[in-house]
Parts: structure tokens; C-alpha cells; sequence
């Protein structure tokens, strides 16, 4: 898969891509509405790409003071755009 139509098009499926990375796979849980799942998938991680999306998630969430702790793990900071903006930006990152 490389590109975000495709991307989006598969959130028909019951469940992600095998190929999808770990973040891929909580922005797929994200996109069909479901943050806890997709919480799941990075909370027990401490690398930088899973701290981004993890940030991402705690955004979502109005959790404003664990996003930017987050945030900061990742090495990036707070982004200024909307949340599906940022959630494009994630998958095309991942993708």
C-alpha cells in the first residue's frame, strides 16, 4: 500500500494489512473510530514514531499535558493543524 486513498480504503476491512507497522495499525484502530484499540498498539512503546502517534492519540483525547509529554518524546512539536490533518500526515509518514 502506498498511498493514503488506499490507505483509507482499507479501513473497510475488519481488520489492518498484515504488512502495517505497529503505527500504521493504531492509525487504522484511530480511523475506524476506535482509540482505545488504537491506544493499544503504541502505549507499551517507547520509540520515536510510536511516542508520535501516541501523542497524536492523547491529542485527540483533549489530553493536552500527556499529548505534549508525548510530543516531546517524539522529538516534534505540537502541530498547529487540525487532527485529521495530522492524521494524514501520520499515515503518509508510515506509509
Amino acid at each position: 500500500m502506498d498511498n493514503i486513498t488506499a490507505f483509507k480504503d482499507s479501513l473497510n476491512a475488519e481488520k489492518p494489512d498484515t504488512s502495517f507497522s505497529v503505527q500504521l495499525k493504531a492509525l487504522w484502530y484511530d480511523g475506524k473510530g476506535d482509540w482505545n484499540k488504537a491506544h493499544q498498539q503504541v502505549d507499551h512503546l517507547n520509540d520515536r514514531d510510536s511516542a508520535e502517534v501516541h501523542a497524536y492519540l492523547h491529542r485527540k483525547e483533549s489530553d493536552i499535558w500527556n499529548a505534549g509529554y508525548w510530543y516531546n518524546k517524539a522529538g516534534v512539536q505540537m502541530p498547529k493543524f487540525t487532527l485529521e490533518e495530522e492524521w494524514e500526515k501520520l499515515v503518509l509518514k508510515f506509509l
